[in-house]
């Protein structure tokens, strides 16, 4: 017998047995030399004290030339891009943004700060992305812009939303803060909306611990963007230190996708060969669809690796005690975001309709976070065999869970 079929018939970590990854889950950020050298380098010249330095107008330069965009402003936060990007677009109060029922929770905040009201429109049932053919019916005379966010691996279908926006000259803000290097039709995701967002947070695919960025290409809109950013001194700044170890992860994020792309491709295949029940990769039915509309080639981008989970073909676990599961497996796996609507009082957004694909969201994606991704093949084996192990004893772990309420 292997020693794959051998770890398969071992008991979960939590009934007893060894975790397949006793270590845990890989850790980010990744230690590079390169990023040691930044750092020295701060130190040694005195910019990780200064307000202005080498690195923040390097850092522009290469996003700048990653992006091909011509304005662009550094924050510190992704959720500081989003509030610079809404007041880029002159969102104020009494106004309507509309946005998926499911997304990152500051995005429906940030809105509301503003004075601003979401409206939730529901999801493609397909793949639990934006469903852009309900855009038409929330636009109303109130609504100033359309926000959309590319989730789990997922990309939302950009052309019929740049259609519909356009129609109605209407801005569409793109939140990619999930997927740095990600490319639908050979363009870069956070390009095709009048204006684009990313986050440098300490989990993301290029981090500084804190961080954000806006960009377009629109000089109305970065103009607005400059009166509330800049107040005498910079409202919401990156520092040189953050700047300097950026750098390096920029000029690496382009062989790293790759690797990940890869990677995930690898892991469907495997999850597919396994025959592991219940547990759909979100990407898959993701390209299909917007591949039916021309054909055009996808390079998706994974912050996370989203699944649909079917707790009925697991004997019942729900998400959460799913991925407790996995996790002690040392497999990071997390729930997915709550549904918008399930989470915030009905006076603080507007709907159109029910939500239902939203709600569907809301108890089945499960995201597997980005770090495996980097390490060799032999990892994407061990999250098959934590799978297929933690299917194995579902009902058991059901069980347990049961009998210690």
């Amino acid at each position: 017998m292997s020693d794959s079929a051998n770890r398969l018939h071992e008991l979960p970590q939590l009934l007893g047995g060894p975790a397949v990854r006793p270590s845990g889950p890989p850790g980010w950020p990744i230690a590079r030399p390169e990023i040691g050298s930044a750092l020295r380098d701060c130190w040694t010249t005195g910019d990780w004290g200064r307000y202005h330095g080498e690195n923040i107008p390097r850092l522009e330069e290469l996003i700048r030339a990653f992006f091909e965009t011509e304005f662009l402003t550094l924050c510190s936060s992704g959720s500081s891009a989003l509030e610079l990007a809404l007041r880029g677009v002159r969102v104020g109060p009494g106004d309507e943004v509309i946005m998926a029922a499911y997304d990152f929770r500051a995005n429906f905040q940030n809105i509301t700060l503003l004075g601003a009201t979401p409206v939730l429109v529901d999801l493609r049932p397909d793949d639990f992305q934006m469903s852009v053919e309900q855009i038409e019916s929330a636009i109303t005379k109130k609504t100033k812009a359309i926000l959309v966010s590319h989730l789990h691996g997922g990309i939302v279908d950009l052309q019929r939303a740049r259609v519909i926006a356009d129609a109605h000259s209407l801005p569409i803000i793109e939140d990619a803060c999930q997927c740095q290097g990600a490319s639908y039709g050979g363009q870069l995701l956070g390009t095709h909306g009048d204006v684009g967002i990313l986050s440098f947070g300490g989990s993301k695919l290029t981090t500084a611990g804190r961080g954000g960025v806006v960009i377009t290409n629109n000089a109305g809109i970065a103009q607005h963007i400059k009166l509330h950013q800049e107040r005498g001194n910079i409202a919401y700044p990156l520092s040189e230190l953050q700047a300097a170890v950026l750098i390096p992860q920029w000029e690496q994020l382009p062989t790293d996708h790759e690797y990940r792309l890869k990677q995930v491709e690898f892991l469907a295949s495997r999850i597919e060969a396994e025959e592991v029940p219940g547990l759909r990769l979100l990407m898959q039915t993701n390209q299909d669809h917007l591949r039916q509309r021309g054909n055009l080639p996808l390079s998706p981008g994974y912050y996370k690796v989203g699944f649909r989970y079917n707790k009925e073909e697991w004997s019942g676990l729900t998400r959460e005690q799913w991925c407790i599961a996995l996790r002690a497996e040392g497999i990071a796996f997390d729930p997915g975001f709550r549904s918008l609507h399930l989470t915030h009082s009905r006076r603080r957004f507007r709907t159109m309709s029910e939500l239902p694909v939203a709600d569907h969201a809301d108890e089945e994606i499960v995201g597997l976070h980005h770090p495996v991704l980097l390490e060799p093949a032999e990892a994407i084996e061990e999250i098959v065999i934590a799978l297929k192990k933690i299917h194995l004893h579902a009902h058991d772990l059901h069980q347990r869970k049961e009998t210690s309420q």
